[in-house]
């Protein structure tokens, strides 16, 4: 009977592993197909994105960015995201395997006088068949055991092996997650280092200025004296300096704060930052190939987070499914159990147990319904994030590679007209000496020119931004 009740368990081992867990696909719309090109007239040619010394060649710049990997506060908490993770996966690896566990138990127990253990227990004591080693204590029986435990669930369905692969794949997600933070930080530090560039060439120019409105207030003052200008004049030349110097004290607080937000990104309080000054005109932006929209899937990192947090939503919806079926489980002892102290480390001491079964939910499964339900709707969220970020890297690509060619447009005329304000200065001082020009139109050529200046320098800023969001677009940033 033994050796037919093995037969039995095994065809029904076998049986049950047979059987298969039906994967689910998402039952949404296809993923839309990325375009050939960013743009009609933009080359199509497949590169590898620079490195950060060789696209970015400020050494001052570069030493920051170097700061911030070690210190940025953001990053080093992302890399204990990382361990989180790691330390789920290194869980799983034991799932599926046998545990083996050490048992010491010391105790006592003592059962009522009308229960069958008591009346059995008090029956055995006139028994013929038990020596004195076997007598019971009575009324309270000592229970001293030493051995070793098993357990065994054997992975019928691959749910544990599911169990793995989510937890595998949210290692890899959290380690594009920490690349993601890295291209971000690197986009945040170069856009704040040449915000900073622009800031003292702006600077520079309200200084100029002010010595050119000085000078006006000046003029106008000495012609006052000779009766050739009036009060009003000299006044409305003298507001207009005065707001220049109020904006140049406006212009040393944006680089006071521009300085600190690069120290707060390396990680370190507020302090100067030791850096050459590059005239706006020499401050030329980086030039950039971005390829063909394909490479974004290799070298974006929300979009291989996005991919892996998908394969792990797959891995936990069939583990989900998994809890429906029989799950079985080996258990065994093996060890020394007596209820005298003195015996208990004696060979016929000896005890062990061996146990093996299937359990299933028959009746209120409302938890891995729920958990189903749950898993599923995990599954589609991440599938349609992967879409959206697929189609948000194209579109970040898109708008930036535009930005750039109407930017550089904009830059162009923007110069010539700075230009032209600047002669305008000068016309307008010498026709005003000559007293063909009032003060309202010396007011107006200084106005527009300044103003003029600052939409320069901006729209040199804006080249950058647009440059560096163009590298951080395409994934680049995180490779070393």
């Amino acid at each position: 009977m033994y050796k037919y009740k093995s037969i039995y368990f095994v065809v029904i081992i076998m049986l049950l592993g047979a059987c298969k867990i039906k994967q689910e696909i998402p039952q949404n719309r296809p993923l839309l197909a990325m375009p050939q090109k960013f743009i009609a007239k933009q080359d199509s040619s497949a590169i590898d994105l620079p490195t950060i010394k060789s696209f970015f060649s400020d050494s001052t710049l570069v030493a920051l960015i170097d700061t911030a990997f070690t210190n940025n506060f953001d990053l080093q908490m992302t890399l204990q995201k990382i361990e989180i993770a790691r330390a789920g996966v290194r869980f799983t690896q034991g799932l599926g395997k046998p545990d083996l566990a050490a048992n010491v138990t010391i105790g006592q127990r003592k059962f009522g006088n009308y229960t069958v253990d008591g009346v059995g227990n008090y029956d055995t004591q006139f028994s013929t068949n038990i020596n004195e080693k076997q007598q019971i204590p009575d009324p309270i029986i000592p229970d001293y055991y030493l051995g070793v435990q098993s357990s065994w669930e054997i992975d019928i369905w691959g749910k544990l092996k599911s169990q793995k692969a989510s937890a595998a794949a949210k290692l890899l997600a959290s380690q594009s997650g920490k690349n993601l933070v890295v291209s971000e930080l690197v986009a945040l530090i170069t856009s704040a280092y040449y915000e900073l560039l622009i800031l003292d060439n702006e600077l520079d120019f309200l200084e100029e200025n002010i010595i050119l409105q000085e000078r006006a207030v000046e003029i106008t003052r000495v012609l006052k004296q000779a009766g050739q200008a009036n009060q009003l004049g000299v006044d409305l030349l003298n507001a207009q300096l005065l707001s220049s110097k109020a904006l140049k004290i406006e212009v040393k607080q944006e680089i006071v704060e521009a300085e600190s937000k690069l120290n707060f990104l390396v990680g370190r309080y507020p302090q100067a930052i030791i850096r050459q000054k590059v005239a706006w005109a020499k401050v030329i932006p980086p030039k950039l190939t971005v390829g063909i929209p394909s490479r974004l899937l290799e070298n974006r990192p929300d979009i291989k987070q996005a991919e892996y947090e998908l394969l792990a939503t797959n891995a936990n919806l069939f583990t989900a499914k998994a809890a429906f079926y029989p799950s079985l489980n080996l258990t065994g002892g093996l060890g020394l159990q007596s209820f005298k102290a003195l015996l208990w480390l004696n060979p016929a001491s000896l005890a062990m147990n061996t146990f093996g079964g299937l359990t299933a939910p028959l009746a209120n499964r409302r938890q891995i319904i729920a958990d189903l339900m749950a898993s599923k709707a995990d599954q589609k969220m991440a599938y349609l994030n992967y879409q959206k970020t697929v189609v948000n890297s194209f579109t970040e690509v898109y708008n930036q590679l535009n930005l750039i060619q109407n930017t550089n447009e904009m830059y162009d005329l923007k110069v010539q007209e700075v230009d032209v304000l600047r002669l305008s200065i000068n016309n307008s001082a010498e026709l005003f000496r000559s007293g063909r020009a009032t003060y309202l139109e010396v007011i107006t050529a200084q106005k527009n020119a300044l103003q003029s200046q600052i939409e320069l320098i901006n729209l040199k800023k804006r080249q950058y931004s647009a440059v560096i969001g163009l590298y951080k677009s395409l994934g680049g940033g995180w490779r070393k």
